[in-house]
């Protein structure tokens, strides 16, 4: 599985931006995909995850959103009321199984990150 994302970009606070990862591959209706950010001298966390059931961080619970169009070998994630801590590069992950994880170990394949900056 190739993934490949888009969207980020520089917003102010209280904005909203949606970053999207294509994935190949022709199990992708049958896999979990997850949305983990990485901050600056901090270690990679969870965001959100859609398979089985969705999960979401308590930090962006609310406020994202994530969604799949397994037709298109897509998913998205809808970010509103943006804060500066959501400042981070997002990355896209896919899991070989439908059930979802918080974990980046049980994740099996990433995308190359896409840069959101969130100003004050």
């Amino acid at each position: 599985v190739q993934l490949v994302e888009s969207g980020g970009g520089l917003v102010q606070a209280g904005g909203s931006l949606r970053l999207s990862c294509a994935a190949s591959g022709r199990t992708f209706g049958r896999i979990a995909m997850g949305w983990f950010r990485q901050a600056p001298g901090k270690e990679r966390e969870f965001v959100a995850a859609s398979g089985d059931s969705t999960r979401y961080a308590d930090s962006v619970e609310g406020r994202f959103t994530i969604s799949r169009d397994n037709a298109k070998n897509m998913v998205y994630l809808q970010m509103n009321s943006l804060k500066p801590e959501d400042t981070a590069v997002y990355y896209c992950a896919a899991r070989a199984s439908i059930v979802v994880g918080s974990t980046t170990s049980l994740y099996n394949y990433w995308g190359q990150g896409t840069q959101v900056t969130v100003s004050s």
